[in-house]
């Protein structure tokens, strides 16, 4: 019965949000009619324009050094903003649109405008403090350090950490056909959403505490919701599932929005198992979380607004532009529904209040951004075959005269909202108008004049006046900038250059790693002693393992592609590493010390052999690994000598980590003692990958220092990861045994903080380590992305 009456109340909820939505288009249908919106409009614009049409004078001559820069270079744009005094205003748009659009704020409160300027005076002043001190291009917000530092203060690191997990696992799973970055943006831009309805939910009064545990279920209510932009929405938008797929999948959705409950997923008739089994699961605990956090008395309002969306998302997504039938009302409303009700689930996700205010607002000003951005896309969604109002009168306005156009209902969507929903107020006019004119900029920089000129004669051509004081604004007008518009353009050029990178660091790591594993075998000369043979044999069997070679390929992309040494004078270099490696792998798995069974996904050495030969083995590859440095024939003499006392020095500080971590098994170490032995054990080595190549290079001592600090915190991060996966790691992808450390009562990270204690650890180290990159004179991207590797690898 319980299910029944959700079926009830999701149906209903919908007739009535419908019956909403024809009257609202009703209205709009008769500004366009009779014109009523261009003579609003034309006063409104009129008063508009007094603050964003400048008159050039011969001063602005010697106003050169003011040029406005280029917003994509963010820090440098934020900085002229300002240096010419339109920061405040900049960001006073900016954060009121926020307030209007995602969290349905009238702008005629007084406690609204007292809100505003409190976050933009937060924004102002994090915004001067990280120009004057960051020099790079990208914000400190968009990277995963800023991020885990923000959560450090607001205590709420193990959710951010969840998150982060949470987001590259989905980003992984995005098959191709969808585009892995949109469906990032997308889901990173409602859980901000969500995260910005609860943080004006709560006032000064709240503490610490319940401040951290609300962004928590913030954060995991955001993504909750959010998975259904990619696995949903994207999902079925894409040409990825079949046609019966589609209907397989949409009934699966529909039913836990009409029940309630989540059905299982049954028999998968369709060729994507794998993907589906996963999203299944991964919707179905978002669903179950959502339920959880539901108040008796919002859980039905939204169960309707989820259905209203997904259902008008639904029947807009199956019109086939080859119809040429549509009625206005057949394109319009699913669209006023489904706008208003993405904005609406943000609010009745956290289980706010009900507040008529803001329903009644976001509810008509949904359209005006599905207007705005259906324009942007018109082109892709023309060339894809979708049907939005723009692309359907794009087809069919010469054979259908009584197709409305959407351009102009666009203009009596602003009007409606300028005078019927926020009630003539200057402030909002001010807000609404500044990003009309930036969205008609923004296309014609995007299209070029021609296309946006073509478009105009398509879709403004009905009132040549009106017309031409709209394109005199885009063309003149000024100070339409919006922070938001930056972000995404910084988000969007940030995730693809991050994928790039991201792919090219692994294609790197691929090449470089089959050059060194070509370079790695010994070779038996003719004529050698059988026991010499037999040493090469055991050497040769552990370097053939399935190794991942981070050393030297570290070595060789520091040496080659960041101080471009020649690829083929390092190659000692990069086999002295490995045998050094291998020989640190073959002692550590002896009885006498971690007694491993399993190394690199086969037997260890002494399984195969016995224990002194494995000693044996490991004595000639450090043998072997000083003859290769002392080979280095094409570098100074002095600097290769020196090169090999670092070495040597770095070997001994192997053994002493190696010593502490057999001296400590089974006493408690302090964080401080483990530290230490993680880094001789680990962290030395990877310091010797990047200083080797420094020091053949002669960089300056100061750069050194740098790549030292960022070795240890790398060093300590990738043995702390260790640690974890030695708890819940595989034991196929690892290639040795899981639970070792136990078994041998050795003191790792994860037993003296406990699991939620090292990965904060881990991540602190991070973000250590990350911050040191930010010292170094060039920019390596594939430090960036191998500490990336090292906190989110399976292996």
């Amino acid at each position: 019965m319980h299910h029944m009456n959700e079926k009830f109340h999701a149906n209903t909820g919908y007739r009535l949000a419908e019956q909403k939505a024809f009257q609202y288009f009703a209205s709009l249908y008769d500004q366009v009619m009779d014109k009523t919106y261009v003579t609003n409009l034309t006063e409104d614009i009129q008063i508009w324009k007094r603050n964003h049409i400048h008159h050039s004078s011969w001063l602005s001559f010697f106003s050169r050094g003011k040029r406005k820069p280029d917003t994509r270079d963010y820090y440098r744009y934020i900085q002229w903003l300002s240096y010419t005094g339109k920061l405040d205003d900049y960001l006073d748009r900016s954060v009121s649109y926020i307030y209007m659009r995602d969290l349905g704020k009238a702008l005629d409160s007084a406690d609204t405008q007292t809100r505003i300027q409190r976050v933009i005076a937060d924004v102002k002043r994090y915004l001067l403090q990280s120009t004057s001190a960051n020099g790079g291009d990208q914000p400190e917000f968009m990277n995963v350090a800023g991020v885990y530092r923000w959560s450090q203060k607001e205590g709420i690191e193990a959710t951010v950490i969840w998150v982060i997990n949470k987001l590259g696992s989905v980003s992984s799973h995005i098959p191709e056909g969808m585009v892995a970055e949109q469906a990032q943006r997308k889901l990173i831009k409602i859980i901000i959403g969500v995260i910005l309805h609860v943080m004006e939910e709560m006032d000064d009064a709240v503490s610490p505490d319940e401040r951290s545990r609300r962004l928590d279920e913030a954060i995991r209510l955001g993504y909750s919701y959010g998975l259904t932009y990619p696995f949903i929405d994207d999902l079925l938008d894409s040409q990825l599932l079949t046609v019966q797929e589609k209907e397989q999948y949409s009934h699966m959705i529909r039913t836990a929005l009409l029940t309630g409950s989540v059905p299982e997923l049954g028999d998968w008739t369709g060729n994507h198992m794998q993907l589906i089994q996963y999203i299944h699961s991964e919707l179905s605990d978002a669903f179950e979380y959502i339920k959880e956090h539901q108040r008796p008395d919002t859980q039905q309002t939204f169960f309707e607004q989820s259905y209203v969306f997904f259902h008008s998302q639904d029947i807009d997504r199956v019109k086939d532009l080859t119809r040429a039938n549509y009625t206005n009302e057949e394109l319009y409303i699913p669209i006023i529904l489904k706008s208003a009700s993405s904005r609406l689930i943000a609010r009745s996700v956290i289980g706010a209040p009900e507040d008529e205010g803001f329903e009644q607002r976001t509810f008509f000003y949904g359209i005006y951004n599905q207007l705005a951005d259906d324009f942007a896309d018109m082109v892709d969604d023309m060339r894809e075959g979708a049907v939005t109002p723009y692309t359907y009168y794009l087809k069919y306005h010469h054979q259908r005269s009584d197709l409305i156009n959407p351009f102009e209902l666009y203009w009596a969507v602003i009007s409606y909202l300028i005078h019927n929903v926020y009630n003539s107020d200057a402030r909002a006019r001010e807000v609404i108008l500044d990003r009309a004119m930036n969205g008609l900029k923004r296309y014609k920089e995007r299209v070029g004049v021609e296309k946006y000129d073509e478009m105009m004669g398509i879709f403004a051509s009905g009132h040549p006046e009106f017309n031409r004081l709209i394109q005199k604004m885009v063309q003149k007008a000024d100070d339409v900038d919006f922070f938001d518009k930056l972000l995404r353009d910084q988000m969007i050029t940030h995730l693809k250059n991050d994928s790039k990178e991201k792919e090219g660091f692994f294609n790197t790591i691929k090449i470089v790693r089959e050059q060194i594993d070509h370079q790695l075998r010994i070779t038996k000369p003719h004529g050698i002693p059988a026991m010499k043979e037999q040493l090469i044999d055991a050497a040769n069997y552990s370097l053939e393992g399935n190794g991942k070679r981070i050393r030297p390929i570290l070595t060789w992309v520091m040496g080659v592609n960041e101080y471009g040494l020649d690829a083929s004078a390092i190659v000692p270099l990069l086999r002295s590493l490995e045998y050094m490696h291998t020989a640190s792998l073959i002692f550590d798995d002896l009885p006498s010390q971690d007694n491993a069974s399993t190394r690199r996904g086969r037997q260890t050495l002494h399984q195969v052999h016995n224990s002194a030969t494995a000693e044996l083995t490991g004595l000639y590859l450090i043998q072997k690994a000083i003859g290769e440095q002392a080979s280095l024939d094409q570098f100074n003499a002095e600097t290769v000598l020196a090169l090999i006392q670092y070495s040597a020095q770095k070997a001994e500080d192997m053994c002493m980590g190696q010593a502490m971590d057999l001296d400590s098994k089974g006493k408690a170490l302090t964080l401080e003692q483990l530290n230490m032995v993680c880094f001789y054990k680990t962290g030395v080595a990877f310091e010797a990958c990047l200083v080797m190549p420094a020091m053949l290079a002669q960089a300056k001592e100061s750069e050194i220092a740098t790549l030292k600090k960022f070795a240890y915190h790398m060093g300590i991060a990738f043995q702390i990861k260790d640690d974890l996966l030695d708890v819940e790691g595989d034991m196929l992808l690892l290639g040795k045994p899981v639970g070792q450390d136990s078994d041998n009562n050795n003191s790792n990270f994860v037993s003296i903080l406990g699991h939620e204690g090292a990965c904060k650890e881990m991540w602190e180290h991070y973000c250590l380590a990350m911050e040191a990159l930010e010292q170094l004179p060039r920019n390596i991207a594939f430090l960036k992305h191998l500490m990336n590797y090292i906190v989110n690898r399976d292996r």
